[in-house]
């Protein structure tokens, strides 16, 4: 009986070969963390861009396969990395504050 690490690391060959033979599983054109982009449209705070680019002054649009909803008022966050997202909820309503700050000031640019 094989162990569970041998096992993963034949599944990764094979998906690996399945790739190179230019076989493609479901959702697998965007990456694998692509797989679970939502089928209707999201829309999120700050037009969905990242709430920590905005904060930063920068837009960086988001798909909101990564989000986060606030539970004190029901809005939505679109994040583009889990890094983001990571570095979001050490304070969320700090980053909120910042980029709700940052946004009045790119609001009026056009993307």
């Amino acid at each position: 009986m094989r162990n569970w690490l041998q096992s993963i690391l034949i599944g990764i060959a094979a998906m690996a070969a399945a790739s190179a033979d230019g076989q493609t599983t479901a959702g697998s054109s965007s990456g694998i963390w692509k797989a679970a982009v939502p089928q209707r449209a999201m829309h999120g705070e700050f037009d969905n861009y990242d709430p920590i680019g905005v904060a930063a002054g920068a837009r960086v649009k988001a798909d909101c396969s990564l989000n986060w909803l606030d539970p004190d008022d029901g809005k939505l966050y679109c994040f583009s990395s889990g890094t983001s997202l990571e570095m979001f909820l050490e304070l969320p309503h700090t980053h909120i504050e910042q980029a709700r700050r940052a946004w009045r000031a790119l609001a009026p640019q056009a993307p």
